[in-house]
């Protein structure tokens, strides 16, 4: 393998790895990482924790699943770039698209420890509770089957899996009122039952 194949395929990768993490917030089937007291990477069928830290701030650790995949897209674009740009001795590339590697890794950490970090926080149980909250039935709720309904929580649009509370068939559009929460479905009753 040559040089420039090297820095070429650690650019795309670093980069692939870029896009599935933005693509999917940081979840896939192949990695998982957390924001939230601290900062790791699972990697599947080598139960390998990479980077767990409380020095940082927050306790997010510098290397974490979103460091390493900035410094391997990094490392490897400046690699390549000066490898077929320049004449440079491999060495001195090295170094460089060590360097360079190591800045984005920073310049991630950076925003993440101080751009990110510091707006996020656990909710508690008291704010995401759903009895008592108003919501609009969006699949019917008849007494054989379970259907759904949409609310606003914490000014985000949820949706959980409901049933009527006392059986009675819900048509869709109906505003109702959540009475209880169990094993993730909301027992509700239509709200112009509960003024009457």
């Amino acid at each position: 393998m040559t040089w420039e194949i090297f820095y070429l395929v650690c650019f795309i990768l670093g980069l692939l790895l870029c896009v599935v993490s933005l693509l999917t917030g940081g979840h896939s089937h192949w990695g998982h990482f957390h924001f939230g007291g601290h900062t790791h990477l699972h990697v599947p069928h080598s139960g390998v924790k990479i980077g767990h830290s409380q020095a940082a701030p927050r306790g997010v650790s510098a290397f974490n699943g979103f460091t390493l995949t900035a410094f391997l897209c990094w490392f490897g674009g400046a690699g390549y770039l000066l490898r077929t740009h320049t004449g440079l001795m491999a060495p001195v590339i090295l170094f460089v698209a060590t360097v360079s590697g190591i800045a984005g890794g920073a310049l991630i950490f950076w925003f993440l420890a101080s751009v990110m970090l510091p707006h996020e926080r656990a909710l508690t149980a008291e704010e995401t509770e759903i009895t008592g909250v108003v919501g609009r039935v969006t699949g019917p709720l008849h007494p054989d089957r379970t259907g759904e309904i949409i609310y606003t929580q914490l000014g985000a649009r949820r949706s959980v899996p409901a049933r009527s509370e006392d059986g009675a068939t819900i048509e869709r559009g109906s505003e109702v009122v959540v009475l209880r929460y169990e094993r993730g479905v909301a027992y509700v009753r239509a709200w112009r039952d509960l003024d009457s």
